[in-house]
C-alpha cells in the first residue's frame, strides 16, 4: 500500500466498517513506518483488474515490535468475500511477520465476526481472551487471538470449499 491508495482504501473501509472505520490519519501514520531500513509495518492492497479498470478489493496491515507482530487490519470487498482473498492477504502478513523475525502474531477480531474468526483459526490462531467494548462507538467486544511461530503456519483446508484465484 502506498499513499495514493489511501482514498480508495478509505472508501472500502467505510463500507465494511461503518461504525469504527479508520481515519485517513491512522493509515498515513502506519504507512510512515512501512518503508526504509527501520520499517516496522507491512501494508498491502489487492487490486482487481477485471474489465481493464483497476479497483482495490482488499487490504491488510501488520505492525511489528520486537518479536511480536499484530495484525492491524484485513478487509475484503463484499463482492470478493469467499474467494480466498482474505487468506491470501493473511498469508502475506504472516510472511512479513516471519521476515520481521516475530515469534508470535496477535490480533483482535470483532466478537460478532464469525467469518473472520474461522479464517484465523484455519491459520492456527487461538482465542486467548476478550477486550470488552473494544470497538467503539458500537461498544462491541473483541476476541483476542494469538498465533505462535508464524513461519510454520499453514491454513487448514475447509471441507467442501475451494480457494479460487482472482486478479487481487
Amino acid at each position: 500500500m502506498r499513499w495514493w491508495d489511501i482514498e480508495p482504501v478509505l472508501e472500502l473501509e467505510k463500507d465494511l466498517f461503518p461504525e469504527d472505520a479508520w481515519s485517513r490519519g491512522m493509515f498515513w501514520s502506519d504507512l510512515a513506518h512501512a518503508r526504509g531500513p527501520e520499517a516496522t509495518r507491512r501494508y498491502l492492497v489487492a487490486v482487481d483488474t477485471t474489465g481493464g479498470e483497476e479497483r482495490i478489493v482488499g487490504y491488510a496491515g501488520l505492525a511489528a515490535a520486537g518479536d511480536l507482530a499484530d495484525v492491524q487490519t484485513i478487509a475484503v470487498a463484499r463482492d470478493h468475500q469467499g474467494t480466498g482473498l482474505g487468506g491470501r492477504l493473511l498469508t502475506e502478513l504472516l510472511r512479513a511477520a516471519t521476515a520481521f523475525e516475530c515469534a508470535e502474531v496477535m490480533l483482535e477480531c470483532r466478537i460478532d465476526n464469525v467469518r473472520a474468526q474461522k479464517l484465523y483459526e484455519r491459520f492456527g490462531f487461538e482465542a486467548i481472551g476478550f477486550r470488552r467494548g473494544y470497538y467503539q462507538p458500537g461498544n462491541v467486544d473483541a476476541l483476542v487471538m494469538r498465533l505462535t511461530d508464524p513461519s510454520t503456519s499453514v491454513p487448514t483446508p475447509v471441507q467442501g470449499t475451494q480457494e479460487t484465484e482472482n486478479n487481487g
